[in-house]
């Protein structure tokens, strides 16, 4: 019989951190699975391989939802990390923590111990931030941040813009101002990709206490009454069950953790009852609040000496290939985006509420799934509407594990939403026609000059709008009567059980998701040790799900 204290389901944003914190402690002995293959590949580690990994299926979820009636039927593509390191193998490496409100706003929805001034410990103490420790910046974690190693002269010119129309320039949007226009941070060392499981799992692989499988896919959690006991998993075609004497932790991310909790028995009645689940506990907030970032891409054409595209391709190429395979620097060593200006779509808004992206580069996407650097000079900026009015669910297709389970975003089902997209749109315009990045642009490619009214703009949204990937909130913390966890991430209802990933939040944070849900396994890891639970009785549990 296999036991461990602890069964980490998930090696992603979340799983590596929590699985870090509780190995920690020698007395633990902890398991840290993972349904994808190791990580150790030359496209993961370098940071411009994230284009080579967005349609990798052998290292990706490549999810579709389901269609969006207000999207003209479209499926939408949304690829998550499948490997060690989840998502934070794939994605764009950009470090934005959110803003401060959105913490204060968690703790005012029922959940003490998750306000800004509570958490702020968790993120300094997770990061090395390369320009050092303050007041609000950790220097002394695992997880390394960084600036651009290159900084674009359109990049300077899009904050000078933006600052001539009022937004004001922030040096550091994860320490004391977050609103406003500045340089991106990421999570890149010495010009590779510092994934979670590189920064938090890796240094530490060795502890004998500390077991990381690969390979094995969740099929359930098991239960005694509604005592979490261990799980089953599904490794090379075989099933193996696999007990904890003191929790289960289901770090699987917000698509695959409400699939899985309802798959085991725990979700809305009338949704287990459809697919004739046995039902554990009736958890109508399940897969519900199913929260994204909409996105809107818009491209201009510029002067060859605004975009770093013609680096990129031809013989170009394979000059910056040796550079970085000798100094980990240029152009291959960057993320996905330079700088972000932080804005309201409209004077009531609290606080920001569009996340503005640019890029002195630009993709094209091809029908064989695969993703290039465009030849002509390009500038890419992109926004996204980061507090939707609307939220969407996630609900069982069947019973088998292996089936994704249905995706229903809902976007653009609001006027708000729809209303805060234009107004991004609009704002990325005067953004570009002010010098001095004016001056670079030679033409508008997306979405062109003839698209001008509100009209024209909803409809290229509805034509060609697409998901941020930040997907968070289907299992979410709270008191309510849709709440799922507590404000310790323990599955209400349920003993022995968590949940610690991006499902947890209330609402989605105010930029991209990928550094909160490291906090989120970070902070999870110290409440679990704090909970300390005795170790159950290891003979012969008895399952009441069969």
């Amino acid at each position: 019989m296999q036991i461990y204290d602890y069964i980490v389901v998930g090696a992603g944003s979340s799983g590596c951190p929590v699985a870090r914190g509780l190995s920690d402690d020698p007395r633990n002995n902890v398991l840290l699975i993972e349904a994808g293959p190791a990580s150790d590949r030359f496209w993961v580690n370098t940071p411009a391989g994230m284009g080579k990994l967005y349609f990798n299926k052998s290292l990706n979820w490549s999810f579709r939802t389901s269609p969006m009636e207000k999207l003209q039927g479209r499926r939408m593509y949304w690829p998550r990390g499948k490997l060690l390191g989840g998502s934070s193998s794939i994605n764009g490496m950009v470090f934005i923590r959110g803003h401060q409100k959105d913490f204060d706003g968690w703790r005012a929805l029922g959940n003490p111990g998750w306000g800004y001034e509570d958490v702020l410990p968790y993120f300094k103490k997770m990061e090395h931030f390369e320009r050092g420790g303050d007041e609000y910046r950790g220097a002394n974690g695992p997880l390394w941040i960084s600036d651009p190693v290159v900084k674009e002269k359109s990049s300077y010119d899009f904050i000078e813009a933006a600052n001539r129309i009022g937004i004001p320039v922030t040096e550091d949007m994860n320490g004391a101002l977050h609103d406003g226009v500045g340089f991106m941070q990421h999570n890149i060392q010495d010009g590779q990709r510092m994934s979670t499981y590189r920064a938090f799992i890796e240094p530490v692989i060795e502890r004998p206490n500390l077991t990381v499988r690969t390979g094995c896919e969740l099929q359930r959690v098991l239960f005694e009454g509604r005592t979490a006991v261990g799980i089953e998993v599904l490794k090379s075609g075989r099933l193996e069950r696999i007990y904890a004497a003191r929790e289960v932790i289901l770090s699987a991310g917000s698509l695959k953790t409400p699939q899985m909790l309802m798959l085991s028995g725990i979700g809305p009645r009338a949704e287990l009852e459809k697919h004739a689940i046995p039902e554990v506990l009736n958890s109508p907030g399940v897969g519900q609040n199913l929260q994204d970032h909409f996105y809107i891409h818009t491209a201009f054409r510029c002067t060859p000496d605004s975009s770093y595209n013609a680096n990129l391709v031809g013989l170009r190429k394979y000059w910056e290939g040796f550079r970085y395979l000798m100094t980990r620097k240029g152009y291959l060593a960057l993320g996905s985006s330079q700088v972000a200006a932080f804005v309201k779509s409209s004077p009531d808004e609290d606080y920001a509420d569009l996340q503005i992206s640019f890029r002195p580069m630009t993709f094209q996407y091809f029908p064989d799934g695969t993703v290039d650097v465009e030849k002509h000079p390009g500038l890419g900026v992109s926004v996204y509407q980061l507090r939707p009015s609307t939220t969407g669910t996630v609900t069982l297709r069947s019973t088998n594990p292996s089936d994704p389970a249905d995706y229903t975003p809902n976007f653009l089902s609001s006027d708000y939403d729809i209303n805060a997209v234009i107004s991004g749109v609009r704002w990325i315009r005067k953004i570009m026609n002010s010098e001095p990045i004016k001056s670079r642009v030679v033409s508008e490619e997306l979405p062109g000059p003839h698209i001008r009214t509100d009209e024209d703009i909803y409809n290229y949204l509805v034509e060609t709008g697409n998901s941020a990937h930040h997907q968070g909130g289907t299992c979410k913390m709270g008191n309510d009567a849709m709440a799922v966890v507590d404000e310790r991430l323990r599955v209400r209802g349920i003993e022995r059980l968590r949940v610690v990933d991006a499902s947890i939040m209330p609402f989605i944070t105010s930029g991209n998701t990928n550094a909160p849900s490291i906090m989120i396994g970070v902070k999870a890891a110290d409440l679990i040790r704090e909970d300390a639970m005795a170790r159950r009785a290891s003979s012969s549990p008895v399952e009441t799900v069969g």
